[in-house]
């Protein structure tokens, strides 16, 4: 078993220098991700020989917005084994009917990458998201495998892993403050139908403080000054836009009353340091366990889409004392993870998912702390960051279990 993330060439630092884990499907697929993530420099380096239709530019939206018969028929001008990339596909959701026909006219045809920050306007358009004919994919911030010789722990829970800021050493500050100022608070304000500028604004700080926390609405609310509806908007275009997550509580077979409501991250520390106006200011002590928590979210969650494992994620806790950060269930197969921002390893921290391996609720347990050695506490194994990271994909997700067969 490798331990160490492998490495990677870093001779461009602007461009697509990070070798990223999704693979290209050999199949039509939507791929959605939040803006900055590099989905449109991923496409362009997969599939630079397609049809491209780059929508974000008037050259190719505004004729398509005339007629969306231009783009059958220069799809139909290709080769029917050719791919046809259509980079920010939301904003004009109508060809998705054109795709619709095109794969059902020329079927093990035409292939089409069709790409996304969002798929709220979709769904709220009601539009044809081809069920059945396309599959989704997702891209995320960078991942510690990705960045391999690069990774740096405290600049990434700096300045999270957004590739043009992380890369940009020079001026991070500048780009994270830019991503703040001119999507998070204008952009997705659009997508958000907000009005009021001053409300939207509050929320994000409170959003921010609320990383890595329970979910009160009636709190939220009343703190940001808007209508507990707002609130419940607000945060839903968060997550449609990928720049938020919930993460549900889980129920186990236990007997005590676990907490009902989810937890809410947003998808990068840089961006929950950035909306505080904390970009320019050093890590403090009281800001590194809600930042690791939602980093180790953001790793766990990207390893089960690139390497498509299925299952759900959750959280577990009592209205006690009892908690663990995060559970991965697929099935019967459960495995616990509790982070820690400490450098000094304790055995008290491993205590709760003891407790739940000896009493089969859980199969499997691990903590993850910032110390530098492993150990192995009961039947918990105990990682440092780097070396977890390195294993999730290597080892953590339990493999299906082997079919039964007559004998």
């Amino acid at each position: 078993m490798r331990n160490v993330l492998p490495a990677v060439s870093l001779s461009c630092k602007m461009t697509a220098m990070y070798a990223r884990e999704i693979q290209l499907p050999d199949h039509s697929f939507f791929l959605f991700g939040p803006r900055g993530t590099g989905k449109t420099t991923w496409l362009r380096d997969n599939l630079h020989d397609a049809l491209w239709f780059n929508l974000l530019l008037d050259d190719d939206y505004l004729p398509l917005l005339g007629s969306s018969r231009l783009f059958r028929e220069r799809v139909e001008a290709q080769p029917t084994d050719s791919w046809v990339v259509v980079d920010e596909v939301p904003r004009l959701p109508g060809l998705l009917n054109e795709v619709h026909d095109l794969i059902s006219r020329f079927p093990g045809g035409y292939k089409f990458a069709l790409s996304g920050s969002s798929a709220r306007q979709l769904r709220r358009l009601d539009v044809n998201l081809l069920a059945g004919r396309v599959i989704e994919r997702a891209m995320f911030p960078l991942v510690a495998r990705e960045l391999a010789g690069d990774f740096d722990l405290e600049a990434v829970l700096r300045f999270g892993s957004l590739p043009g800021i992380y890369a940009d050493r020079r001026y991070r500050i500048d780009r994270l403050r830019a991503y703040v100022s001119t999507y998070l608070r204008q952009e997705i304000q659009q997508e958000a139908l907000v009005k009021d500028l001053g409300s939207f604004h509050r929320f994000l700080q409170v959003a921010a403080i609320l990383h890595g926390q329970v979910v009160n609405l009636a709190a939220i609310s009343r703190d940001a000054g808007v209508a507990r509806t707002t609130a419940a908007r607000f945060f839903d275009t968060l997550v449609d836009t990928l720049i938020g997550v919930f993460l549900p509580a889980w129920q186990p077979r236990a007997k005590v009353r676990e907490k009902a409501r989810p937890k809410f991250y947003l998808c990068d520390p840089g961006l929950v340091r950035a909306i505080h106006d904390r970009a320019d200011e050093p890590l403090v002590d009281s800001e590194v366990g809600p930042l690791l928590e939602g980093y180790v979210l953001h790793e766990l969650r990207a390893a089960m889409s690139y390497l498509q494992t299925g299952g759900e994620l959750f959280y577990w806790s009592t209205t006690g004392a009892k908690e663990i950060d995060f559970i991965w269930q697929k099935g019967d197969r459960v495995v616990g993870v509790e982070v820690k921002a400490s450098r000094t390893w304790r055995p008290e921290y491993a205590r709760t998912l003891n407790e739940f391996i000896d009493a089969e609720v859980i199969a499997g347990g691990h903590v993850v702390y910032r110390g530098e050695k492993p150990y192995r506490s009961g039947n918990v194994r105990v990682w440092p960051v780097r070396e977890f990271l390195a294993w999730l994909y290597e080892g953590f997700f339990p493999p299906p279990a082997a079919p039964d067969r007559d004998v």
